[in-house]
């Protein structure tokens, strides 16, 4: 069984000790980390430990993995953590065309490298944007796994959902490429930006309108090692823990 891990972006809005103690309680042993958890190395280490939690993955920005990514691997691998995902693009920074995109292909291509290289496993994390049809009809989500064919895929469930795509049909083309999976749920009264306005319109794994019994076959035959649950904007952290990690063991993920 692959261990259930919490994105602790999900947690920004709580103090990290208690949400760490919290994400113990709901029975995760493990968490995937962003920037801000690093502020203060030692006392997240010391959390992390306390609390019989495992550091298994970082979001790393693309500035950073561009320009210092040696500190990045020096960091994590402190940490013991060995999986390392790029999870946005902001909107200046995205490309408008084919070869753009083709170009920035080639650049995760050079970090993945150097990332193997040091015993790393380098994947993408989408949003919706990437599925926004380009002038030539292409998908920059198909450019960035077809062109950088050794970099691997975190795939947002809930993300491809709000792009009015079938995830299913995304899990099954790439399978042998997607390392992590995000369970992120889409609010049942919520649409893009509409829905639960204090939640942006997310919901708690398993209680939103995301069919998971139609896709954890799927999901279970893709190459992930990583099983992990968020939600962008939970107005209550501690419900959204545990209410995700029962759903996911009712399911027997």
């Amino acid at each position: 069984m692959t261990d259930i891990t919490l994105q602790l972006y999900s947690a920004r809005n709580t103090e990290l000790q208690l949400a760490l103690r919290t994400i113990s309680e709901a029975g995760y042993q493990s968490v995937e980390a962003y920037g801000a958890n690093f502020e203060n190395q030692e006392a997240f280490a010391t959390g992390l430990k306390s609390n019989g939690l495992k550091l298994v993955s970082s979001h790393v920005g693309i500035d950073q993995l561009e320009k210092n990514l040696g500190d990045s691997i020096e960091l994590l691998s402190s940490f013991g953590a060995s999986h390392i995902v790029c999870p946005y693009l902001v909107p200046e920074e995205r490309p408008v065309n084919k070869d753009g995109w083709l170009r920035f292909a080639d650049s995760l291509s050079v970090i993945n490298e150097r990332l193997i290289s040091n015993g790393f496993t380098f994947a993408w994390h989408n949003h919706d944007f990437e599925f926004n049809a380009l002038p030539d009809k292409t998908l920059p989500m198909n450019i960035i796994l077809d062109h950088a064919p050794g970099i691997h895929w975190e795939i947002d469930i809930g993300w491809v959902v709000r792009a009015g795509l079938n995830p299913q049909e995304w899990l099954q083309s790439y399978a042998k490429r997607i390392s992590a999976v995000h369970f992120k749920d889409v609010a049942k009264n919520g649409e893009a930006g509409d829905g639960i306005q204090s939640e942006d319109g997310w919901a708690d794994v398993g209680h939103g309108i995301i069919d998971w019994a139609n896709l954890l076959s799927d999901i279970k035959q893709s190459a992930a090692k990583h099983f992990i649950v968020e939600h962008d904007n939970p107005s209550d952290f501690a419900r959204f823990a545990q209410n995700s990690i029962t759903a996911m063991n009712t399911w027997g993920v």
